[in-house]
């Protein structure tokens, strides 16, 4: 049976040096050897000036033992959801050090090499051990300190609400720690459940199902996002039968995902829905398609006031009502989510619903998911990111992009004033998202970037895939080069692989070197070409394989070599 201890009482006592705490691969990693971890990182830490530290590790055994060794070390925790170039520009301004898989040149701190005796001391519950980011999806992730007190009243919870569901299973996850739902639900809940949880992330379905047929026939639980649950393919082989509960956070579930979950893993999802704001609010578990009331988690109080959520809760910094963004209706069953109030904004002195409008876009049954954004200008404007379904894709094949872009203006004529109306369209395969299944806002905006090509998937597997590229005479790359007869130039054509790989694969941060690379013959605007991406994992380094095709045969190909962190 789990044995549950209380975070705070966890971080003073730990376990017993035999207790199984996570599981590498076929390897069990005890308390013991955490322990020794532990210490080591905290004498690390012990070593360097400054209280702020970045923490961003890959494996989340390793990860575990840095952060509870800073934590004993008196250092408070930034936890950044990447570390591409531009999010460590900015973290630099915030912390003093930093820790794990970054690159060299930030100097990242290493766990000491000498075993050390582990020094648990009670930590203080109202100290700011933690700085997490919000994702995002509206702007400029912002930072939230957490207290300690917050994040175990956040565990206690979890585990009053799930914890007899969950009971020896091991936590298996698509979501990243980096995030505070992967770190509550990966990292600190399944600590002081005494849970073994797998220290590798499950980037793809491939991965799922074959962590699923591991585990088998012992228990599991699985840690995911809308993200993952939404493209289950049917053609692998889910061996389920062990899987005790499926958790989803970080954005809403799509109905039409319901009935593969079900059917492939055995149950609806558990729904949790919060924020990194505010902490966990409420749950569902949406056995019949039409239930859709949330229920409270332990401790939470709300009222509605005009719509508005208000709420009261530990997770909290202190005990007054705060205001959510949400709007909702309660029932008596619970309350109903009805959209977020930030999503209203006004364009020409009129007030719109960015909710509404995708609503009515999704009503025409030409699209999968669709999101619009504010582009910034002379005037405020609206923009369209979709995922067109086969009917959707149908109508660009049949007549072309401006007959679904007009099909999209005329569901919104009726209910939209002509001012307000879209004026611009990305079609893409999938929406994007980053390590937390997250769709950020400066996401959505790099769509509209006039360098980025616009693509359509053709096929994709795990390492591979195939895209289709209007090469768009209007493209700033053909701007010069050159004056008598415009060519894409090859620096272009290896940005278009690398950018399109990002968005399909979870590809390392640093770009190492090219190889092979060869440019056979020239690629002139308003081409239709294809693209053919591979990626293979050497050791720490990654290879990206990219080949540009037409009607008339190779245009270029090479290989990109990537490494350090994700």
């Amino acid at each position: 049976m789990t044995d549950f201890i209380s975070l705070d009482r966890l971080l003073h006592i730990g376990r017993a040096s035999t207790y199984p705490l996570a599981k590498n691969a076929a390897q069990i990693i005890d308390y013991g050897r955490f322990s020794r971890d532990v210490a080591r990182w905290q004498q690390a830490f012990s070593q360097h000036n400054g209280t702020r530290f970045a923490l961003y590790f890959n494996d989340s055994g390793t990860f575990a033992a840095a952060l509870l060794g800073g934590w004993h070390a008196g250092k408070c925790v930034y936890l950044p959801s990447d570390a591409l170039p531009a999010t460590l520009q900015k973290l630099q301004e915030s912390v003093d050090g930093f820790a794990g898989d970054f690159p060299a040149a930030l100097s990242p701190i290493s766990a000491t090499a000498a075993d050390t005796a582990a020094d648990w001391q009670t930590l203080d519950l109202n100290a700011v051990m933690l700085v997490v980011y919000t994702s995002g999806s509206s702007g400029e992730p912002c930072a939230i300190p957490k207290k300690l007190s917050q994040l175990v009243s956040e565990v206690a919870a979890l585990e009053a609400c799930f914890g007899k569901q969950c009971a020896n299973a091991t936590v298996l996850s698509t979501v990243s720690h980096q995030h505070i739902y992967g770190l509550l639900f990966r990292i600190l809940w399944p600590l002081s459940a005494g849970r073994v949880f797998d220290t590798a992330r499950l980037a793809f379905p491939e991965d799922i199902a074959a962590a699923l047929s591991v585990c088998s026939p012992a228990p599991a639980i699985l840690i995911a996002s809308p993200a993952h649950l939404k493209r289950l393919p049917e053609q692998l082989d889910w061996q389920a039968q062990s899987l005790l509960a499926v958790f989803s956070s970080g954005g809403p579930l799509p109905v039409e995902a319901l009935p593969a979950c079900r059917t492939l893993l055995g149950s609806a999802p558990i729904e949790v829905y919060g924020s990194s704001e505010t902490g966990g609010i409420a749950w569902r578990q949406r056995s019949q398609d039409h239930q859709t009331a949330w229920k409270t988690l332990p401790g939470i109080a709300i009222r509605v006031e005009d719509e508005m959520l208000y709420l009261r809760s530990p997770h909290l910094s202190d005990n007054d009502w705060q205001a959510s963004s949400d709007r909702v209706a309660l029932t008596p069953d619970g309350f109903e989510l009805l959209g977020r109030s930030d999503r209203i904004i006004k364009i020409e002195e009129k007030r719109i619903s960015l909710s509404a409008m995708e609503q009515a876009l999704l009503a025409t049954q030409l699209l999968n998911e669709v999101r619009l954004i504010v582009l910034a200008g002379s005037r405020l404007s609206l923009a369209v990111v979709a995922c067109p379904n086969e009917a959707g894709w149908r109508l660009v094949d049949e007549k072309d992009k401006r007959a679904l872009n007009q099909a999209l203006r005329n569901a919104l004529a009726d209910s939209t004033d002509a001012s307000a109306l879209p004026r611009r369209f990305r079609y893409i395969w999938a929406m994007p998202s980053n390590t937390q299944s997250k769709t950020t806002h400066a996401a959505l905006l790099a769509l509209f970037d006039p360098r980025r090509p616009e693509a359509r998937l053709i096929e994709r597997s795990k390492d591979a895939a195939l895209l289709a590229i209007d090469v768009n005479a209007s493209s700033p790359f053909f701007d010069g080069h050159f004056t008598s007869a415009a060519i894409l130039p090859g620096v272009a054509q290896v940005d278009w692989a690398l950018c399109l790989a990002r968005e399909l694969f979870e590809l390392p941060a640093q770009f190492l070197r090219m190889e092979v690379l060869k440019f056979q013959q020239v690629i002139l605007p308003n081409s239709q070409i294809q693209l053919e991406l591979k990626t293979l994992n050497k050791g720490e380094e990654t290879m990206l394989t990219f080949k540009f095709v037409s009607a008339v045969g190779t245009h270029a190909s090479g290989r990109i070599v990537l490494g350090g962190s994700l």
